[in-house]
């Protein structure tokens, strides 16, 4: 499909808009913005955007984090007790880094096609493509009621250009944030906004939610860990592993900590750890334990013996938590 000079001017204006947002915008605000800027060269109806499995992966077809335009805010949470049946979205999970279509409301599964008619899903187009580091698969769709035209072939091609590029800055973004190392390393993971809603998730910690919290269906995290989000930097606990939670701008970062350090600082020698691998100084530690700096000096001393490392960057890393800019 060939692009015309003002569909490819259009294109690169979108482009260089999402560059202007700069590497300190929120992943769930490149997302947003980008897929604003797509609905001028593809307009639609809604859009609905996030991260999905699959069943391959080990975890059974759902959404476990999204942002929508024009869909209400339960939708992902109603699309979750349908999604093993919603034979679109398995397509499109198998047709990886692949535009597919549809268009009208019929489906052989009654609970998916009145899915379907109540939110007026009449024409869809969507691409799902694999997120590196994850384990998880990141997905795009968008929609038109059924008074609107179909999405042309022209549109596929767009759609399939500009989520590329939208998807690599978008997943840049959050290997910066959570600062993974390797292949996989992002899959123990996960970015959340002050309302607990994820804004990245890995398939490790995924796991873990779905096994510890079964019953649970939203895209936040559980409630019971919400409470959490208050003590930062801190720890918590999901059945038998230790999450543990630190500042990353306006986001809160969750790290799934090693096991094989799980048990070996009490709580409050782990607090002083987590403190000090943030960046504090032993006075701000000092201020925040109620202990004095003599007692933090000896405090990291023991740590350092327990953990076998010996600088920061050690600590960061046998902690399982994102090393502070400042340290060396």
């Amino acid at each position: 499909m060939e692009f015309g000079r003002p569909v490819l001017e259009a294109f690169s204006a979108q482009l260089l808009a999402l560059d202007r947002l700069g590497i300190a915008v929120s992943p769930s605000r490149l997302m947003s913005e980008g897929l604003a800027g797509l609905r001028s060269l593809v307009p639609f109806d809604a859009c609905w955007w996030g991260e999905c499995s699959g069943g391959i992966d080990g975890l059974a077809p759902r959404n476990w984090l999204s942002g929508c335009i024009g869909l209400s805010a339960d939708f992902a949470r109603e699309w979750n007790r349908i999604a093993a049946s919603d034979g679109f979205a398995r397509e499109s999970m198998d047709r990886l880094d692949t535009v597919v279509c549809r268009s009208g409301c019929v489906d052989p599964v009654p609970a998916v096609e009145a899915f379907a008619r109540r939110h007026d899903l009449y024409h869809v187009m969507a691409i799902t493509r694999a997120l590196p580091g994850s384990g998880l698969m990141h997905f795009i769709s968008l929609y038109r009621r059924k008074a609107s035209r179909p999405f042309e072939p022209l549109h596929h091609s767009l759609l399939e250009q500009f989520s590329a590029h939208l998807m690599q800055r978008w997943s840049a973004r959050i290997a910066t944030m959570v600062g993974a190392g390797g292949p996989s390393a992002g899959d123990s993971h996960a970015l959340l906004d002050r309302n607990g809603e994820f804004v990245y998730l890995g398939a490790r910690l995924a796991h873990l939610l779905h096994e510890r919290v079964p019953l649970w269906e939203g895209t936040q995290l559980p409630p019971d860990l919400r409470e959490a989000l208050r003590q930062v930097p801190g720890v918590c606990r999901l059945g038998n592993r230790r999450l543990v939670i630190q500042a990353c701008g306006e986001l809160q970062l969750i790290s799934l900590a090693p096991r094989r350090h799980a048990t070996l600082l009490p709580p409050r020698q782990m607090s002083v750890a987590l403190l000090y691998a943030d960046g504090r100084s032993y006075k701000e530690i000092a201020r925040e334990t109620g202990l004095s700096p003599a007692s933090v000096r000896t405090y990291l001393r023991e740590i350092y013996v327990r953990l076998g490392v010996s600088d920061k960057v050690a600590l960061s890393r046998a902690l399982g938590v994102r090393p502070a800019r400042n340290q060396g």
